[in-house]
């Protein structure tokens, strides 16, 4: 198995501690988010070789197709795993941006399907539908999305939540965009098994996790179906196990615990069963976090949505990354804080021991060699 490492966007801000906030909540950085930062992490991504950056969706960070867009430009062989939320535009536009943003970025484009699980922030958006009919709803949306992609006939559906007549593209994306989708409630299971391709979760101990993607590989069965399968989760990995526990210990410390109430009650209003389960590994608690050997649930105590970080050595985080592998994790969608920094101490730690042990390529090696690109314009420019 060769893995794909990809790497995120903190389009709310960064800093040397834990952020607070997301999924419904605000939150920022005293690092804010900026074009100028964002192209530096973006090409510390781009230079350590992860193959492509997550950007979130919400009221809570910045649009992620404008901010992505905004990149391209400036990096070279990155990509960009692009947050969307199904029903909040039309699906027949959907594909048109993403066929779009395909054919100038030259195929950069991977997408990341959010179906929403804060009744609160959907109907910010002004959509009033339940858990159940939001699956539905994705489904259908994607059901579009698929066609028009793949066939230049005319798309029809005459669904319960979405409507489309005659819906064509002028150009088709090529390759077409992969889609990584996540969801942990029973009525997530068949959207994933149908429509993605890299089916997404949280950062759980890997028996929760091997017990999920068995669940989701039965699903695509039935569909006929083989998916590829991620983990969403924080990195805090350093020369020696007692430097990377010390900063967990730090990030701890710099907690205000007003702020632990505050998310903890926001987090709480949450329909996402992927959430209940990342609030479960701690309770709201500072008491043993480490839940699992390396596995830090520390993140979770401010911050919604993947809540648990990989505490360790370089080689300690290399073989847990490794046991994920075995129940058929292929992609980790990585982030630290902060982001800039903590990129290089996993491109330059943990990678290089997974490339020995042949498990990982640079995605560049043949495709020419990243760091051309400055951080902002030449003056010669």
């Amino acid at each position: 198995m060769s893995l794909s490492f990809h790497w995120f966007l903190p389009t709310y801000g960064d800093s040397r501690s834990l952020v607070a906030g997301g999924h419904g909540t605000f939150m920022s950085g005293d690092r804010p988010a900026t074009l100028r930062y964002l192209n530096q992490i973006s090409a510390a991504a781009e230079d350590n070789g992860f193959e492509a950056v997550l950007t979130p969706t919400g009221t809570w960070c910045e649009d992620a197709w404008l901010t992505t867009a905004m990149l391209v430009e400036t990096t070279e062989t990155l990509k960009f795993l692009v947050a969307l939320r199904p029903g909040l535009i039309s699906p027949t536009l959907a594909a048109q941006m993403g066929a779009t943003f395909q054919r100038h970025s030259r195929g950069r484009l991977l997408l990341n399907v959010v179906t929403g699980g804060e009744p609160h922030e959907q109907q910010a958006y002004g959509d009033f539908l339940d858990k159940e009919q939001r699956y539905a709803r994705t489904g259908e949306f994607l059901h579009v999305v698929r066609e028009l992609w793949k066939s230049a006939d005319p798309v029809t559906l005459d669904g319960e939540h979405i409507q489309v007549r005659g819906a064509q593209l002028a150009n088709r994306p090529d390759p077409i965009p992969p889609v990584f989708f996540g969801g942990s409630s029973a009525p997530a299971g068949p959207v994933a098994a149908r429509y993605a391709d890299t089916y997404l979760t949280w950062g759980e101990p890997v028996l929760a996790v091997s017990r999920k993607l068995d669940w989701i590989r039965g699903l695509a069965v039935d569909q006929g179906r083989v998916l590829d399968y991620g983990l969403r989760i924080h990195v805090i990995t350093r020369d020696t196990a007692e430097e990377a526990w010390a900063e967990a210990d730090r990030l701890l410390k710099g907690i205000d615990p007003a702020d632990i109430e505050r998310v903890q009650a926001s987090l709480s209003r949450s329909e996402s069963e992927g959430q209940r389960r990342m609030s479960e590994l701690h309770g709201g608690s500072t008491d043993r976090l480490e839940i699992a050997p390396n596995l830090w649930a520390g993140v979770g105590l401010v911050r919604g949505g993947a809540g648990t970080a990989l505490v360790g050595s370089h080689e300690e985080v290399a073989e847990r990354l490794i046991e994920y592998s075995k129940v058929g994790v292929s992609h980790f969608i990585l982030s630290g804080y902060p982001h800039l920094e903590e990129a290089y101490w996993f491109g330059e730690g943990v990678l290089p021991i997974l490339e020995r042990k042949g498990l990982w390529r640079n995605p560049v090696n043949g495709a020419g060699t990243p760091g051309t690109t400055p951080f902002a314009a030449s003056s010669n420019s």
